[in-house]
């Protein structure tokens, strides 16, 4: 079975079957003798901001010397980008070979394709000995694939309505799904959580299993926050812990990644704390400014600039257009998007047609994309200029033609839009 082989069977036959609960992972677990038991590390979950929080952890368990794995979706490439130790990709032939071993345990628990993903990532960690791993939610956390980690630190990056059919239709109902992975007397870092009544939710869930909390504004902070096209740059404050990093810079672009990285900082050095171990502040820095994370606030081209970002969301659309603003002020802004169905796309497309010169609008491959015409009628409701597309790759490509020296083009709107981009960089980029 060659790679398309195994992504075209695994989507064919499990894509089906999700169904939120824990049931079906426990028993696939169990079997494989629970690895999730036997790891140590670091669980994140979010609205936005959770993958690169993540991969701002891993690198600095990287820089400290840890082998560190890291499970994190979707996928932009290649499915093996969802597992990964010390920023490599799992081979497929690893990958098959593991499948192959616990074929039989799926198929008997009719496993989803999201729980096959996480088990194989407990089980390979566990295999290969990694001293640190990092588990990405992947939706809400309560009934989530990856709850059963046995962490040593939880992060709640953000909380914004998304997916509300299955986490619930109010802040404080998907606050209340986000919480369902802390842990019993595990510390807990809450991000830049702007709603009063959802961080409350966590607040309380916290308190009722005895989990210190270390809150955005609060306990831990940033000020300073410089932005350009080549990172960000900021100055970290942790009074709780008597912490400070001055210019701290991150690769990653917009003031949302400096929020970011003081979570993922907190984090890190609490589970350094935790386990006894030190805490470099020169491996930090340096871990930060080498952060190996694509699709967000990404620079594809520099002279004239092309970025692609995954805002997929009404807030993540927001953060991108506040960043673009304050990094691009002088500069007119072309925009190719594609957004899905299940998103609030007339908010989003509105956001992204007052801010750009011209919008691209296509659809993308996703079974949950937007048709072409309703993206039209939010565009047409700010009376943006825009074009449409029958797909992403043709809509770059016009953008791209139609770009002048004074001018950045953004590609956006989807983790999926993004995705296509990148699968076809080299002949979309070509000279």
């Amino acid at each position: 079975m060659n790679y398309q082989e195994f992504i075209d069977y695994i989507y064919l036959r499990h894509s089906g079957n999700i169904k939120l609960g824990l049931d079906r992972i426990l028993n696939i677990l169990k079997e494989m003798k629970n690895p999730n038991e036997k790891l140590s590390g670091i669980h994140i979950a979010g609205t936005n901001g959770k993958g690169s929080t993540a991969a701002m952890c891993e690198s600095m368990a990287n820089f400290h010397n840890y082998k560190t794995g890291m499970n994190t979706s979707p996928h932009l490439l290649k499915y093996m980008e969802r597992i990964r130790i010390n920023s490599i990709n799992i081979e497929f032939a690893e990958l098959l070979r593991i499948y192959k071993k616990w074929e039989n345990v799926f198929e008997e628990n009719e496993a989803s394709f999201f729980e096959i993903t996480t088990a194989l990532a407990f089980y390979y960690f566990y295999e290969q000995k990694v001293d640190l791993s990092i588990f990405e939610v992947g939706l809400g956390g309560r009934l989530d694939g990856t709850n059963p980690f046995k962490s040593d630190v939880t992060v709640i990056t953000t909380i914004a309505l998304d997916h509300p059919k299955s986490l619930g239709n109010s802040l404080e109902k998907i606050a209340y799904e986000k919480a369902g992975i802390i842990k019993e007397n595990t510390p807990v870092v809450l991000g830049n959580i702007v709603d009063e009544k959802a961080k409350n939710v966590i607040l309380k869930v916290a308190k009722e299993k005895n989990a210190p909390t270390y809150v955005f504004g609060k306990d831990y902070y940033v000020e300073n926050i410089r932005l350009s096209e080549r990172g960000t740059v900021f100055d970290y404050h942790n009074p709780k812990e008597n912490l400070h990093i001055l210019d701290c810079k991150t690769s990653l672009l917009g003031k949302h990644q400096a929020v970011n990285a003081s979570g993922a900082i907190t984090a890190f050095y609490l589970y350094q704390k935790i386990k006894g171990k030190e805490f470099d502040l020169e491996k930090i820095q340096t871990a930060l400014s080498n952060i190996n994370w694509i699709g967000r606030m990404q620079i594809l081209q520099s002279n004239p600039p092309v970025i692609i970002d995954g805002a997929h969301n009404e807030e993540g659309i927001n953060i991108l257009v506040k960043n673009l603003k304050e990094i691009f002020p002088a500069k007119k802004l072309k925009i190719a998007v594609a957004i899905l169905r299940d998103k609030k796309l007339d908010k989003m497309i509105s956001e992204l047609g007052k801010i750009s010169e011209k919008l691209y609008i296509s659809k993308n491959k996703s079974k949950r994309a937007a048709e072409i015409d309703e993206q039209v009628n939010a565009a047409k409701s700010v009376n943006a200029v825009y074009e449409t597309f029958e797909d992403v790759n043709q809509a770059t490509q016009k953008a791209l033609s139609e770009l002048e020296n004074d001018e950045v083009l953004i590609i956006t709107g989807s983790l999926y839009t993004i995705s296509e981009v990148l699968n076809q960089k080299e002949k979309l980029f070509k000279k």
